[in-house]
């Protein structure tokens, strides 16, 4: 249960989530990291069992490393989403399936990319998504506010204000708001609310 946003702009790709993890009909915890840089212009948010979620970051780190490493350069946002979609899917193949959703975002030679995956391996290119249990209520702030051509500063705003409707409705999404913007200069953090909220 959480709450997890992409939007992609003209200058850059922001990332934003909530920070409360659910333990059935509890609160696990107030302060998750749910946004995980991949590299330098990379990253990915993440809905669903944070297990998962992590053994399959942590896999497509070491992986897409060894590939940069043979090749000589970085995966791009297209070749991350697809390897890990391709790990996901091989996972629902042998009926361990990830319990997941994944949005994977960065730039690279092609400009800003926002990629969906899912558990059954596919992926999806968006200007915008919303996925976790706050996602209807985000994709209302979201389908009323998303323009084309906007850039990282109201983009982050958008972001923020989706995951924020969410908290306000979704009794598994809340306790503050954790947002990264990725543009060329590279990736910044910012921190909204906390513990209490």
């Amino acid at each position: 249960m959480t709450t997890v946003v992409g939007v992609k702009c003209v200058d850059g790709v922001v990332l934003a989530s909530d920070r409360r993890a659910s333990k059935g009909g509890m609160i696990g915890s107030k302060s998750v990291r749910k946004i995980y840089a991949l590299d330098d212009n990379k990253a990915v948010a993440i809905a669903g069992q944070l297990s998962d979620a992590n053994y399959l970051i942590n896999l497509v780190k070491a992986e897409a490393k060894l590939i940069e490493l043979r090749r000589g350069f970085q995966l791009t946002v297209k070749e991350a989403a697809k390897l890990l979609s391709n790990i996901m899917y091989s996972g629902m193949r042998s009926y361990a399936p990830y319990v997941t959703e994944i949005l994977v975002a960065g730039i690279d030679e092609t400009g800003p990319r926002l990629f969906e995956a899912d558990v059954s391996g596919a992926i999806t290119d968006e200007e915008f998504t919303a996925t976790g249990s706050g996602s209807p209520m985000a994709f209302g702030l979201l389908e009323g506010s998303y323009r084309q051509g906007i850039k990282v500063s109201d983009g982050a705003s958008v972001a923020a204000r989706a995951v924020r409707a969410a908290m306000e409705r979704d009794p598994g999404s809340g306790n503050g708001i954790q947002v990264l913007k990725i543009t060329k200069e590279g990736m910044e953090w910012m921190d909204i609310g906390g513990n209490g909220q």
